[in-house]
């Protein structure tokens, strides 16, 4: 499954629209104006919560619990090391490496590659193409995206 991410230009908060393959919208992601720690709710198309993706505050690095309703799906840590950047990925125990500052990046599990994202150049705000393997949940490869986005950007 291929999934494209576009986020929004112009806006106060993190608003984002992810398409399918064929152009059609897929899914929206907003983010909360005024909260406590980042806060970024993934939607369907009727603009339905299907997860949410908040940061936990008062940690040393970068956490984020990525939450689908009442269930803990996952916990997004950005690792500390000297020269490279390192997210880990507790509960499905995934590891994603790669050039984040080119935001080319390729999430694992052990030594398989289970999604690539890489950046699509030459567009009015951010864009992003998704590549996630089949059997894969993808609203928890997605909600992965977002947050290694979102600690990019609050280092911008």
């Amino acid at each position: 499954m291929t999934l494209y991410l576009k986020q929004r230009v112009f806006t106060f908060r993190d608003r984002f629209t992810v398409y399918d393959a064929d152009g059609g919208e897929r899914y929206f992601v907003k983010g909360e104006l005024f909260s406590f720690g980042k806060r970024l709710h993934l939607l369907n198309t009727h603009e339905e919560e299907i997860a949410l993706i908040r940061q936990s505050c008062f940690h040393f690095r970068p956490t984020y619990q990525i939450e689908e309703g009442e269930r803990h799906l996952a916990t997004v840590k950005r690792e500390f090391t000297f020269f490279r950047q390192l997210y880990t990925v507790e509960g499905p125990d995934w590891q994603v490496k790669g050039n984040f500052f080119d935001h080319e990046y390729t999430v694992y599990d052990g030594d398989t590659a289970i999604a690539t994202v890489s950046r699509e150049w030459f567009t009015l705000g951010d864009a992003y193409a998704i590549h996630i393997n089949d059997g894969i949940n993808p609203i928890l490869a997605l909600s992965v995206v977002l947050v290694i986005d979102a600690c990019l950007a609050s280092n911008d």
